[in-house]
């Protein structure tokens, strides 16, 4: 009612986000009817400033990486006494980025109601900012098949492989890759906690790809191949796919991962042309 609506455009939701999340977040912000102000870092391509000021949110651009604009997000809500809605765990933040990889969870149940009975999938590949997504997507698999669970392989950006890096060292560790990649949306630092703690024992392997690679799997889709539907997608939307290919024409990959003609393998599409 018209009481809620007061409510609500009292409201102030922030995050900071490498693009996609943002996005969502302001159209959350937009279908409730309150203010949201994204933190994005200064390199972020005008096609997702413009998708996420569509939204009708405001956009503050950070000079530094995606951790200095989570970092700034958090101190100006502090100061401002703006709502967080962060995909990124932080000591004592931990239930909104869980409610989110719930949410993230809606995909894998859809895709399993999809296949064909008595059909398992055998493998996913998972791209990974954070690892929120892939996160949730090996839990939700865990929990839904047990032993009957696909082989997960978690895919990041070479410049941008926190959870390739905390694996090496068994603890969370930040990638000390340049962050500059073409998989802007994947462009993280530092893994979430919440999320590392499931991929750490998730996640049977951990891969990553050069830019190059997912651009010509942009590129692969939007032509299409025989009667494929044409899909257009960005470079991070793609990486889990890209991964996928890589090891498919790769047997010190596919051989360790028991890739093979008869695997069936899942990958998402996280993202739309723009």
């Amino acid at each position: 009612g018209p009481a809620q609506g007061e409510v609500m455009s009292g409201i102030t939701v922030t995050c900071a986000s490498a693009g996609n999340h943002g996005q969502s977040v302001a159209m959350g912000a937009a279908m409730f009817g309150c203010r949201a102000i994204i933190f994005l870092p200064a390199n972020t391509s005008p096609a997702r400033v413009k998708a996420i000021q569509t939204q009708g949110a405001e956009v503050v651009e950070v000079e530094g990486d995606y951790d200095h604009a989570v970092a700034h997000a958090a101190q100006t809500a502090e100061k401002e006494g703006w709502l967080v809605v962060s995909d990124t765990a932080h000591p004592g933040y931990d239930e909104v980025p869980r409610y989110i990889m719930q949410g993230y969870t809606v995909m894998v149940r859809e895709v399993l109601e999809q296949l064909p009975p008595g059909e398992l999938p055998t493998h996913v590949f998972l791209q990974a900012g954070v690892g929120g997504l892939a996160a949730a997507v090996t839990a939700h698999l865990w929990e839904t098949l047990g032993p009957r669970r696909p082989v997960v392989t978690v895919v990041e950006p070479a410049e941008a492989d926190c959870l390739f890096e905390s694996a090496l060292a068994g603890s969370e560790s930040p990638s000390r890759g340049s962050l500059k990649t073409s998989m802007d949306g994947l462009a993280c630092r530092a893994p979430s906690p919440l999320a590392w703690k499931i991929i750490e024992t998730g996640a049977d392997a951990f891969l990553t790809i050069p830019d190059y690679g997912a651009e010509e799997t942009v590129a692969l889709l939007a032509k299409g191949v025989a009667d494929d539907v044409k899909i257009h997608s960005r470079p991070s939307g793609v990486a889990g796919l890209t991964g996928l290919l890589a090891a498919a024409f790769e047997p010190t990959l596919s051989e360790p991962l028991g890739l093979g003609e008869n695997s069936k393998v899942i990958v998402f599409g996280s993202e739309g042309p723009a």
